[in-house]
């Protein structure tokens, strides 16, 4: 790959005892050398990276990704790369780490994880993506005759799409690899959202597209003979091989495989980490160096930028109001009253979201049909024109309308997604998603009660838009919203169509709705509101 990419950065080897030592400087620009000859490839594989067990990345569905003594590291998150707008802001901060065979590049990854204590890293293993091997490939293997330390057995192209989607915030699906089987297995992991993405495994460095994926570039350089060792004690106990069998494999292709593909990348690091996990000199000046990144790309959130943007504007077009009739203008009298009690306050909330739902489906797209009645006669009727109906429900107030939608759409899919304010940063951030499999072509009924400044709604949308749903099949509906949340959501997304039984004017300092109806969760469900809270999303949200 080219000594001379202009890097302005040095490749540096720290030892345990502190002292940092410059192994060289690489400069940016590519010139003819021999080292062009790796091209595209630079490294190839050793098969045995860490424990096969270890095959997949943690994803969403999954349980928390490491539990330390100081917090529970989660990967089912995501912070908003993006601003008001809803346009794209900031990636997220991918991490290289590549190294030999049992070198260590797993236990140093977690304790970078661990040191680094934000709320969302994803940790992706080169291991999901081994080529699916063809029946002579699999007999070959299963007699310890296939070379997985190869570039050849892994599909880069995949591995690259699969972390430029992830690193730019978007749903990925993961291969799940069956190292029994030597296959991928039928189903795929979603992974989504990440602070910081952390891409381990031996051939880490191996394309020259991937490295420009990568913000940080570490190796972890341990000595050949405690690899060895490590990979005898993990082969034997947890793979069921014997002795002579690992050292059969590790002489013919682990060893030659290093040798040739592995090792002459360590010169594209920014950080050489000699002996693994336990050189916490290392890990602590990565830790800083990430963390200084990290501090650079948040997003702060102006409130009062985004509550003035608008101001005096005409409401958009996409905003559609349920006609306010005397039942719904009594409705509202009944929700908005201070001292209106627990049941009725949830008796006339029901009565107005059923309205809603009702009014927001004959918004959706029909077509003409034809139908034969008992007595022979046709009859021209109108058929939903789509895919499919999906409602994913903000938690926890849009929650409550989910029965109303139920009770008029059969069957359909309802997913949820959880949008916590940062009290610190003002930022909103995804704190749970479950949304239904293929999601991407359905029209979704994005359900919420009230919205104020509109950052939970433009989370959620972007969240959806994530996952490769459409724009323009997005239905946000809400029972009350303000012009400030209006203008907002309709100015970053002017294909998303907005539906709701009222609209106030005014947001005050706190962002509440003026005049409102107050916490509606609370109002709801019977707790007590927060000091702080604000109506967005059941006030879990501005």
């Amino acid at each position: 790959m080219a000594e001379n990419e202009t890097r302005g950065s040095a490749a540096t080897t720290m030892d345990g005892q502190g002292a940092e030592k410059v192994a060289g400087i690489r400069g940016k620009t590519r010139s003819g050398s021999s080292d062009e000859a790796l091209d595209r490839l630079i490294p190839p594989v050793t098969s045995s990276l860490s424990p096969r067990k270890r095959t997949t990345s943690q994803c969403i569905s999954e349980p928390p990704l490491l539990r330390t003594n100081k917090r529970t590291i989660y990967t089912a998150g995501r912070p908003p790369w993006y601003n008001e707008h809803g346009t794209q802001s900031k990636e997220a901060f991918v991490i290289g780490l590549c190294g030999g065979s049992a070198s260590g590049k797993t236990t140093v990854a977690r304790k970078i994880i661990e040191a680094l204590d934000v709320p969302w890293v994803v940790l992706l293993s080169v291991d999901s993506f081994y080529k699916v091997l063809t029946k002579a490939q699999q007999e070959r293997a299963a007699h310890n005759e296939y070379n997985f330390d190869h570039p050849d057995a892994f599909d880069f192209d995949l591995i690259v799409s699969t972390l430029r989607k992830l690193k730019q915030g978007k749903s990925v699906k993961i291969p799940v690899y069956d190292f029994t089987s030597h296959s991928r297995k039928k189903d795929w992991k979603i992974l989504y959202g990440a602070s910081v993405i952390i891409f381990e495994g031996i051939l880490a460095f191996a394309d020259k597209e991937l490295l420009k994926l990568l913000d940080m570039k570490i190796f972890v350089d341990t000595d050949s003979d405690i690899r060895l060792v490590r990979r005898l004690r993990r082969d034997i106990a947890e793979r069921g091989r014997d002795i002579e069998g690992v050292i059969k494999q590790y002489n013919k292709f682990v060893k030659p495989s290093f040798d040739q593909f592995i090792e002459p990348t360590m010169r594209l690091a920014d950080i050489v980490v000699p002996r693994g996990g336990g050189n916490m000199v290392a890990i602590d000046l990565i830790v800083q160096h990430v963390h200084s990144q990290l501090e650079e790309r948040k997003l702060r959130w102006d409130m009062a930028t985004l509550a003035s943007a608008h101001q005096a504007q005409p409401l958009p077009e996409t905003l559609s109001v349920l006609k306010t009739t005397p039942q719904v203008q009594g409705m509202h009298t009944f929700i908005r009253n201070k001292d209106t009690c627990r049941d009725e306050f949830i008796f006339y909330s029901k009565r107005l979201m059923r309205l809603l739902i009702e009014y927001a489906l004959s918004l959706l797209p029909f077509r003409t049909c034809t139908v034969q009645t008992l007595q022979g006669q046709d009859y021209e009727g109108r058929r939903f024109d789509g895919t499919r109906i999906t409602g994913v429900s903000i938690l926890r107030a849009g929650e409550t309308m989910e029965p109303a939608l139920r009770a008029v759409c059969k069957d359909v899919r309802v997913g949820k997604i959880l949008i916590q304010t940062n009290h610190t940063t003002g930022e909103p951030e995804l704190h749970y998603l479950r949304l239904p499999k293929d999601i991407s072509e359905d029209h979704v009924i994005l359900m919420d009660c009230t919205v104020s400044t509109g950052a939970a709604a433009l989370m959620a949308i972007r969240v959806l838009l994530d996952h490769d749903v459409q724009e323009e099949k997005i239905f946000l509906i809400c029972l009350l919203m303000a012009e400030m949340g209006v203008h907002s959501v309709a100015y970053a997304f002017p294909q998303v169509k907005i539906i709701t039984t009222a609209v106030d004017k005014k947001v005050n300092d706190l962002f509440h709705i003026i005049p409102g109806i107050g916490n509606f969760g609370d109002r709801y469900f019977g707790t007590d509101a927060p000091t702080d809270w604000c109506e967005d999303d059941d006030g879990v949200a501005m």
